[in-house]
């Protein structure tokens, strides 16, 4: 049997378990020596393939690539950069090709959300037309878990458990001081457009009047009188309100309550700033006293708080991203399949790229309370199997150890290629 050499990148905003998906691929590569020869890393995502700055993973050892199971971040270097169209951008895609070739590279596993499928499926198509036999494999992994298909995405787990877990303790915080102090806590999410980790906020309170007291979810239109009647009645009723605030709120036009003005890498709009944007409008409308906190890169990076659910989903992922390659499949995402609720049972299967690829899945209304400012029963049951379980790295002088990779970058053989 023919042995060709793989390679893997990630992409996006990383997450605390990416690592333990390209655990996954690394290992379940190196468990197929006749078809598999070596592995290489795009160092910072496609641009390492796009420029020929290879990783040549090959030379790390088992232990190290064991260790990324319980690493946060993105252990080769990610990016936010989104391949443009093939007919107006064919020579990013051709680079692409010719690297591989240079490399001999049949197999490609890119790591990423919605935007990645895409790039994985466009290259996949032009390998096709090129005559290049190139089995593309897109690894699910987005924080905001709005990949379609998949019952849920790999990274997102973990962020539900940390934003769960923190809204219950600042919680306790608030209500030990709320009588003679604040009386509001607004913590900031992230969810650009789908209000996953927001909801996940809900499963910090566990009966009527326990917090957080108001959830401001993208899917629903932000009418200021309305939350701000909702405040005041919790204040009233409770003695604070902990509000949880997707940084995606929106008006009914469409308009970001936080818009920085500009878009990043992948065209969306940069988001910024919702939770003070919101404290402010409460205490120019009530006058209560509040504090504010924006959860932001440590909501996707606290691996000391991951679910064992996800962690086990996205190795899960990954290793079946070397199994559906090897089979033959071709422009494929694994996808995670729940099988049954109670007790909790999942399995992967596959699912075409063709109908990943920039599709975005939203909450669905079901999931969201009648007044629009907190979670139902469904989706509460939806939430709760994804934060199940503890995976604590292990500790070294008080703090979590972390994998520590040579990172052994390839003799490159092509022309200097600019972006």
């Amino acid at each position: 049997m023919a042995q060709y050499n793989a390679f893997y990148a990630q992409s996006g905003g990383v997450t605390a378990v990416i690592n333990a998906s390209a655990c996954g691929v690394i290992e379940a590569c190196r468990q197929a020596p006749d078809q598999i020869g070596k592995v290489y890393a795009g160092h910072n995502g496609i641009i390492g393939a796009l420029t020929e700055d290879l990783i040549d993973v090959t030379q790390e050892s088992d232990e190290a690539i064991a260790a990324l199971r319980y690493t946060p971040g993105g252990a080769f270097g990610s990016c936010r950069y989104k391949l443009k169209d093939i007919d107006t951008h064919r020579a990013q895609y051709e680079r692409l090709i010719e690297v591989f070739k240079a490399h001999d590279i049949r197999y490609f596993f890119y790591n990423g959300g919605g935007d990645s499928a895409d790039t994985c499926l466009k290259v996949s198509q032009l390998s096709e037309k090129l005559g290049y036999p190139l089995t593309a494999i897109h690894v699910p992994k987005t924080v905001d878990n709005d990949l379609p298909i998949t019952d849920n995405s790999p990274g997102f787990g973990s962020v539900a458990k940390y934003i769960a877990t923190s809204t219950r303790e600042t919680s306790l915080d608030i209500a030990s001081m709320c009588a003679t102090s604040t009386k509001v806590f607004v913590l900031e999410v992230m969810g650009r457009h789908a209000g996953w980790i927001a909801a996940a906020g809900g499963l910090a309170g566990e009966g009527a009047g326990e917090p957080p007291h108001l959830i401001v979810f993208p899917e629903i239109p932000f009418n200021r009188k309305a939350v701000m009647e909702r405040v005041e009645q919790s204040v009233k009723q409770n003695g604070y309100c902990v509000i949880v605030v997707s940084e995606g709120a929106r008006y009914e036009d469409g308009t970001f309550l936080a818009d920085a003005g500009n878009t990043d890498a992948f065209g969306h709009r940069q988001l910024g700033g919702v939770a003070p944007t919101l404290a402010g409008m409460i205490k120019q409308d009530l006058g209560y006293k509040y504090h504010w906190a924006v959860a932001d890169y440590l909501q996707r990076a606290a691996r000391h708080l991951a679910s064992k659910t996800d962690v086990e989903q996205a190795y899960a992922v990954g290793r079946e991203a070397v199994t559906l390659a090897l089979a033959g499949k071709n422009a494929m995402m694994p996808a995670i399949r729940r099988i049954s609720q109670s007790p909790y049972q999942w399995d992967v299967i596959s699912a075409p790229l063709s109908q990943v690829a920039n599709q975005e899945k939203f909450m669905p209304r079901d999931f969201i309370s009648e007044e629009g400012f907190d979670i139902t029963d469904t989706c509460r049951d939806y939430l709760s199997p994804l934060i199940q379980g503890e995976d604590f790295p292990p500790f070294e002088n008080g703090l979590p150890k972390m994998a520590k990779l040579k990172l052994a970058k390839v003799e490159r053989k092509l022309p200097v290629f600019t972006l």
